[in-house]
């Protein structure tokens, strides 16, 4: 490895990658930009008889707010804190965040409050089963509105090449998606097993829980996950495993 470590990053090819791309940059790594999702708007709007609306995603802020969604005193949630910030710069006041930023966490942060009440889950159609469950364990009445699909975009797969070359020290992973559709592009190039070779030499963190675990029964070995639950946390975290430290 190089004293410059390759580290791939899989975000939607919009302002989010353009953020990821630097922040690698300026932690000393050479980023290898190869977005794994792209979105697909429904043009739907969360339903308008909810007690409590939860959205899981920047992408889900924005989208409602495209499509003029206009809350009526329902309790806003967002399941962390960039999603907070992203209903907040689309004028919208959020009432409730989780401690920690994961289905979990919300579900936990939520049960208290809503037996009886009526939640609208606010997400893309690749939302963990475990928030809606948990509600509704919880004793919510529990509807979920897809806002927007995630699907690969064509000609990803450049970080699965190197992977397979033994050219990628690092990778990102912010979703279990992102997981699967690096595997799906490998396939498509016919290099699975060998993209699962080279990553198992680099450094594989993952944002949470949930894609470690989707990673881990995909083949792929996980070496860290993030101890926050955002890109930046994961981003330098991942970095300071791959970068040598320096002789005293």
């Amino acid at each position: 490895m190089s004293d410059t470590p390759t580290v791939a990053v899989f975000r939607p090819d919009d302002d989010r990658l353009e953020r990821a791309v630097d922040l690698l940059a300026d932690l000393g790594a050479e980023p290898v930009p190869d977005p794994m999702l792209a979105v697909e708007a429904t043009g739907a709007t969360p339903r308008t008889d909810a007690d409590y609306v939860v959205f899981t995603s920047k992408t889900g802020a924005e989208l409602v707010s495209d499509a003029g969604w206009e809350p009526t005193g329902e309790t806003i949630c967002a399941i962390g804190s960039a999603t907070a910030d992203a209903l907040r710069d689309e004028g919208y006041a959020v009432d409730i965040v989780p401690e920690e930023f994961t289905s979990s966490g919300l579900v936990a942060a939520l049960e208290p409050r809503v037996d009886g009440a009526r939640v609208e889950v606010a997400r893309s159609d690749h939302g963990s089963a475990v928030l809606l469950e948990g509600l509704e364990d919880a004793g919510a009445y529990v509807h979920e509105t897809i806002l927007y699909r995630l699907v690969r975009p064509d000609g990803s797969g450049e970080s699965a090449a190197l992977a397979a070359e033994g050219a990628l020290d690092a990778a990102c992973f912010t979703s279990s998606l992102t997981v699967e559709h690096l595997l799906e592009a490998a396939a498509d190039r016919g290099i699975r097993e060998e993209t699962l070779e080279g990553l198992a030499d680099a450094v594989v963190g993952v944002i949470g829980e949930p894609t470690r675990e989707t990673a881990a029964a995909s083949g792929v070995d996980v070496d860290l996950v993030a101890s926050e639950a955002t890109f930046d946390r994961l981003a330098t975290e991942t970095v300071d495993a791959v970068t040598p430290a320096d002789d005293e």
